[in-house]
């Protein structure tokens, strides 16, 4: 299938990819590897979190939302009424008659209806079916989700999508046909059982137009399309990522074509493709042939309107959706593109400045390895997954601790550690020490269990888990122990420390360059190199009282060189050193100034209003509502920024 004239091209297209958006194998597998362990640590007894979509397969495309599922599971899904009766949980039943495939109704059996509240269920022809219309107003109202997107619930600003769903342990009837199917060696017999073994997931979204929408059901294989996907070679993934960068950057440009086409049914395309190739065509030398061979299968099926579900075949996806005057636009589009052949990706604005002489040469692995670390430092779904606050039920630590000494695979050992250290900060500031207890020892030991989980906190970066114990150690009133943990904080702060989405610098390059950073993982390297932001969540009790007002509503971040020297000179305020208080005042003005180490704009007026406070500490009103005054003027939202609440308050006086 080598074409030896797109050979060379197909090469240097491959290290384009892998240079300036997929990334390499290694950041794939560490970005999938760090979605497997979240979502372990997140689920618990009532529920199962699932990283799904593009990103929790290994991709960030530009424009990528966060999609996860939740699966409930206190209630469960069967076909068969036998084997339900054996359940020891609210349990439906799947009802399939003069359904479209793929999609099910979910009734309600008259023995255990009992169990179910009468606001979850419609009734239809005399029967009571669970609904999906109304599971996603449930949840609605119970978040601050509050728009709907197809089987989802997301956010305003469209960051996330959050599916609700139930789940069958046993896989379907309606997909049996699908074990037998393959004759190829894709999927491998061990993947195939591993996908039998999980079952399927059932999500709230009917058939557009039915008459029984609300009552519909859509089956979900994500779960084992991720377990497909995770078998891709990296040429696969390539190809998939190329169809996608077609679809958003290129056919979607037209307005008639608009929403006629998703990336899940090039998903399915690939997988068909997948059953039909040797695993040994998927090379990057093949990169150009592979992707002109699913975008012609992409062009047939829009032609005949036929692309099959993979699992369950009977369920054409392009049924009442690309026919008529729509359908032969995208088709006249699709064939205009073909002629450029694979050149057809470079109208995409990710592709334009690709050369081939540019990527002739093999990728060095140090270059590789900088790859990694950019990515991972702008990524902004992994920045927003790793600082959701889940609050979970199960034993969190107990998990983690079983994980890391259970593993044989050291990457999910650093994994589990990285995680302990970030859901440690959460915990540790949810409760406060028990003082109503008198008994010293009963105090000693709470003293000491604190101490312990906010040693846990310190494997996610280099500073702000140390912060946070000096903060202890400040709330405590031990001082002069909280000056010589700011200190060693402080000292960490240099030049060529990394943070989240900054623009590296030659001294940034070069540090990665070295030795010692190319042969460890990327979390050991946040140990050592990441200067993360101070979290503070919803009423800490560790953040100082002079920012009570800041975390009475919502969570706080503060960068942390601002509330190392802010920690600092409380710390001296208290301890009546002057000098060392206007010292501390003065470095703060220069960081500030010089925006060292202060991410964006979100950062920046954070820093301004802790000047401000540090101001009205030390009695200069007038610099301290300056300083509020240029922290509203870079974000004046009174919901987000605190300098608002505190300018108030001062004019009243």
């Amino acid at each position: 299938m080598t074409d030896i004239e797109t050979k060379p091209i197909s090469l240097a297209l491959y290290r384009y990819m892998c240079h300036n958006i997929v990334g390499s194998e290694n950041y794939v597998k560490n970005l999938r590897l760090m979605n497997a362990v979240r979502d372990d640590l997140y689920s618990d007894t009532d529920r199962t979190f699932i990283t799904s979509g593009s990103f929790g397969e290994g991709l960030e495309m530009i424009g990528s939302d966060l999609d996860l599922m939740y699966v409930i599971k206190n209630m469960e899904v069967y076909e068969d009424i036998k084997t339900a009766n054996n359940s020891n949980v609210q349990y439906v039943l799947m009802e399939t008659d003069d359904v479209k495939p793929g999609f099910t109704q979910l009734l309600v059996p008259e023995q255990v209806y009992s169990q179910f509240l009468c606001q979850d269920f419609e009734e239809y022809n005399g029967k009571h079916y669970f609904s999906s219309a109304i599971l996603k107003q449930k949840f609605m109202c119970n978040t601050d989700i509050t728009v709907i997107h197809g089987p989802c619930i997301s956010d305003k600003d469209g960051r996330y999508d959050l599916a609700f769903c139930l789940h069958c342990k046993t896989w379907i009837s309606q997909a049996s046909q699908w074990i037998t199917r393959s004759n190829n060696s894709w999927p491998s017999y061990n993947v195939k059982q591993s996908i039998l073994k999980h079952g399927v997931l059932f999500v709230p979204i009917g058939v557009k137009g039915s008459r029984k929408e609300d009552i519909e059901w859509r089956i979900s294989f994500s779960v084992g399309e991720k377990f497909l996907i995770n078998t891709f070679t990296h040429t696969q993934l390539m190809c998939y990522a190329l169809l996608k960068i077609l679809l958003k950057d290129v056919i979607t440009t037209y307005t008639e074509c608009e929403d006629l086409l998703c990336s899940y049914f090039l998903k399915t395309i690939i997988f068909w493709i997948s059953e039909e190739l040797p695993q040994s065509i998927w090379k990057p030398e093949n990169l150009i042939p592979c992707f002109m061979r699913c975008f012609s299968r992409l062009i047939y099926s829009v032609e005949y309107s036929v692309c099959l579900h993979y699992f369950i075949p009977e369920n054409n996806m392009f049924e009442n959706k690309i026919e008529g005057r729509a359908r032969e636009i995208l088709l006249e589009k699709l064939c205009n593109l073909r002629i450029y052949r694979w050149r057809c990706i470079l109208f995409s604005n990710q592709l334009s400045n690709f050369h081939k002489s540019m990527w002739m040469d093999q990728i060095e692995p140090h270059t590789l390895h900088t790859i990694e670390v950019v990515k991972t430092l702008h990524s902004k779904l992994l920045w927003l997954t790793n600082n959701m606050y889940i609050s979970t039920k199960c034993n969190t630590s107990t998990k983690i601790i079983h994980q890391i000494v259970s593993r044989d695979n050291s990457a999910f050992k650093y994994f589990y550690t990285y995680f302990m250290s970030v859901l440690g900060l959460q915990y540790a500031q949810s409760a406060l020490l028990n003082s109503t207890k008198k008994c010293n020892k009963h105090q000693y030991k709470q003293y000491k269990s604190r101490i312990c989980t906010l040693l846990q906190n310190i494997y996610h970066d280099a500073v702000s888990g140390w912060l946070m114990l000096a903060s202890f150690f400040y709330e405590s009133k031990q001082y002069s122990k909280a000056l010589h943990i700011i200190a060693y904080s402080i000292s960490k702060c240099s030049p060529e420390k990394l943070q989240f989405f900054m623009d590296m610098s030659d001294i940034h390059y070069q540090t990665l360059k070295l030795k010692l950073f190319q042969n460890i993982s990327i979390v050991q390297l946040w140990k050592i190199m990441l200067i993360d932001r101070m979290k503070f969540v919803h009423n800490s009790w560790l953040i100082p009282k002079e920012l009570q007002m800041e975390v009475e509503n919502r969570g706080y971040q503060i960068p942390s060189i601002v509330y190392g020297y802010f920690l600092k000179l409380l710390c001296h305020y208290q301890l009546n050193n002057a000098r060392q208080c206007q010292d501390c005042l003065h470095t703060l003005q220069n960081v500030i100034s010089e925006n060292y180490f202060i991410e964006n704009s979100e950062q920046y007026h954070t820093a301004y209003t802790i000047l401000g406070i540090v101001f009205q500490l030390l009695g200069d009103n007038e610099s301290a509502r300056q300083a509020f005054m240029q922290s509203v003027e870079i974000e004046p939202d009174y919901s987000l920024n605190t300098s608002v609440k505190r300018l108030t308050l001062m004019n009243s006086l």
